[in-house]
């Protein structure tokens, strides 16, 4: 479980450079699942699914044998200002 951890740690900069976070919600070793959240600026991106399928997904199955399937999706819950304080994306333009 352990290099489970290790993992999101290894993949949150990615995510947080883009005023994003991932944030590990339930994990059931037993039945090989993990779920996670995107949280601040990935709730308004178009490619949050890409986020999780192309980049979460795929790192989590390669590097933990175990891991049969990731699912998630974007808190959409998060108050608008402390999604804006998490910064802008990516996307933005350095000014």
């Amino acid at each position: 479980m352990r290099e489970l951890y290790e993992l999101i740690d290894l993949i949150r900069p990615a995510v947080q450079a883009d005023g994003g976070d991932l944030v590990l919600k339930d994990v059931d070793a037993d039945a090989g699942t993990v779920e996670v959240q995107l949280q601040g600026a990935c709730s308004s991106c178009a490619i949050s699914a890409t986020t999780l399928q192309a980049g979460v997904q795929r790192i989590l199955k390669e590097r933990l044998p175990w891991v049969t399937e990731v699912s998630g999706g974007v808190d959409e819950e998060m108050d608008w200002e402390t999604s804006a304080a998490m910064g802008r994306g990516g996307y933005t333009p350095a000014w």
